[in-house]
């Protein structure tokens, strides 16, 4: 089995962990920190919304049981990709909407799949969401991991 990476930001990632790691071919989850100038930050660091980091799910899939553009589109219907630097009541550049592409080919999909999104006018306001070049990843602390899963919830809000 040959496994992918993916990583997304939709804001708080408790719950955005959740629901990836319920999809099946999603082999792992894990919660951190990515995109910004801190190295190795912590939560608090991040918090403070001058790390330049957003809260991400780096999930690992089989891409034999789940396309990339199946996690795409779990990705748009789990938060508001119109918010910008904000998701519900939690506010701040760490909660921005974000898709992290590893290679050319995922930054092509995802940008076909914001066009079609786009395209369905779901939404009143423009869709905010921007796709970059992954960049690295630092994993959050062990109690942030599975967070919702370890006190037996789904969702956060």
């Amino acid at each position: 089995m040959a496994t992918s990476k993916a990583m997304f930001g939709a804001g708080c990632f408790w719950g955005v962990e959740e629901a990836f790691a319920r999809l099946k071919g999603v082999k792992s989850t894990a919660v951190g920190y990515a995109g910004g100038h801190t190295r190795n930050p912590t939560y608090q660091d991040v918090c403070t919304d001058r790390t330049g980091h957003a809260e991400v799910v780096l999930v690992e899939f089989d891409s034999a049981e789940i396309a990339y553009d199946d996690l795409l589109e779990t990705f748009w219907t789990i938060h508001d990709p119109t918010q910008v630097d904000r998701q519900g009541p939690d506010v701040g550049t760490q909660y921005r909407t974000v898709i992290y592409a590893f290679d050319a080919d995922q930054e092509k999909v995802a940008a076909a799949s914001k066009r079609r999104l786009e395209g369905a006018k779901r939404f009143a306001r423009p869709v905010a969401t921007k796709i970059l070049p992954a960049p690295e990843f630092y994993r959050a602390e062990d109690y942030h991991q599975r967070y919702l899963a370890k006190r037996g919830m789904a969702v956060c809000h």
